[in-house]
């Protein structure tokens, strides 16, 4: 028997499938270290409370 997701359940999974999507993308057009990298660093600054911060901005 299967147990149908709750909104929340639904809305992480969608956010799951995009990060799934952008991160193949970054696979092929600049390789798994960029991609692996980038994600590592976004995952650092969520949890540093960083996102959206103008220093963050510049490369």
């Amino acid at each position: 028997m299967t147990q149908a997701l709750s909104t929340e359940e639904q809305s992480k999974d969608r956010f799951f499938q995009e990060l799934a999507k952008v991160a193949e993308e970054m696979v092929s057009e600049h390789g798994k270290d960029f991609a692996a990298g980038a994600l590592v660093l976004a995952a650092r600054w969520v949890s540093e409370n960083r996102l959206g911060t103008p220093e963050d901005l510049k490369h």
